[in-house]
């Protein structure tokens, strides 16, 4: 068996492979509420054949969106919305389904990607975002709001209440967003936080919200489901965040009982400066699981089967994580099986694809016609 298709488990969750599905946001819902695009959208990638599919960043509150069409879950109205697409699922795949809670935090307000990304003024119908800091995320921009102690307890509870929301949908995993320049990683990097009270200064300070925020979750959320954490593990600019930080981060966070650490990085600020190539933050997701030993998932142009089985033989990460080329190729872990010589679940009414000289890429099929 190849070690991409080996099986991993999670609490009491199993992964038939070691492929991931990443959050994706899309940009499509409507006051928060997943609309037919999610019906579409997360049900092929139900059947693409990986071992966890993960639903996008989900506000826990409407101030915490990105954009105006980002999904949330924050109040009955977008729970409800969530309820027949992962029915549909359930109906038509095995896979478990996780789901990534966040706050955008001072990147919030922003036009879609298509339309520039920019911020929206509260006077074109944007509203003012909250941060660590009073700092905008662009030179230029209308300085977010700083949190204060009402505005610190708020969103806590917001990530908890969205907690128990998706343990009543059943979700079976949540990844809490603290990664990409959003609210949770603003407090981690000295370039977005620079409060001189107990949440900020020093690398213990400005961990503490993030590590308030997990333990939250943790606890909302069924002792018996997984909870990993997305991290940046450097913001690639000058006095951010380093893979030092972001080492002795998820130590902290598995001595709170973490699942996994998904190891991304930058977003933080418009200065970055990242050398982009295939596996490109590997070493990062390596290292974090040498220190600490945490199951770790790897992200970052990785696009080809034998590169990701070989993350995974070789040990640099224990899942691999697909974004972008799960859009442009929705079957990719159908291809990498028949690759690697492995097979893959897939829906009865699509036994009959399967080439001819891959008829052990869906398992054990019957494929009778009259």
């Amino acid at each position: 068996m190849s070690a991409l298709f080996s099986p991993l488990t999670l609490r009491s969750v199993t992964l038939r492979n070691r492929i991931v599905v990443s959050p994706m946001c899309q940009y499509s819902a409507e006051r928060g509420e997943a609309t037919g695009w999610h019906m579409i959208h997360l049900g092929h990638l139900a059947l693409s054949g990986a071992g966890l599919l993960c639903i996008e960043a989900t506000a826990v509150e409407p101030d915490g969106r990105i954009t105006a069409g980002d999904l949330g879950l924050w109040d009955d109205a977008t729970e409800a919305a969530l309820k027949p697409v992962l029915a549909a699922i359930r109906r038509h795949s095995h896979v478990p389904v996780a789901m990534q809670l966040s706050h955008a935090g001072r990147k919030a307000s922003s036009h879609v990607p298509w339309a520039g990304g920019q911020l929206v003024p509260v006077s074109e119908g944007g509203w003012l975002p909250h941060a660590p800091s009073a700092l905008p995320h662009k030179a230029g921009e209308e300085p977010p709001l700083s949190l204060d102690n009402a505005g610190l307890n708020r969103i806590r509870e917001a990530f908890a209440a969205s907690a128990r929301r998706a343990a009543r949908l059943g979700i079976d995993a949540l990844e809490v967003h603290a990664a990409h320049g959003y609210l949770l990683h603003q407090f981690l990097s000295p370039v977005a936080n620079q409060r001189t009270d107990e949440y900020g200064g020093s690398r213990e300070n400005r961990f503490r919200f993030p590590l308030e925020i997990f333990d939250i979750v943790r606890a909302a959320f069924p002792a018996d489901k997984p909870v990993g954490v997305r991290v940046s593990a450097t913001d690639w600019v000058e006095g951010g965040i380093m893979l030092d930080d972001t080492i002795a981060f998820a130590h902290e966070l598995k001595k709170r009982g973490c699942d996994w650490i998904d190891v991304s990085s930058g977003g933080v600020s418009p200065l970055q400066k990242i050398p982009l190539e295939p596996g490109y933050q590997v070493p990062f997701a390596q290292a974090v699981k040498k220190a600490t030993g945490l199951t770790t998932i790897a992200v970052g142009l990785i696009t080809d089967a034998q590169h990701a089985n070989g993350l995974v033989e070789a040990g640099d990460a224990d899942l691999v994580a697909m974004a972008r080329a799960m859009l442009y190729d929705p079957r990719w872990p159908w291809h990498a099986a028949a690759q690697l010589g492995a097979s893959v679940e897939a829906p009865p009414q699509y036994w009959r694809s399967q080439p001819r000289d891959q008829k052990a890429l869906f398992g054990e099929t019957t494929l009778g016609q009259r």
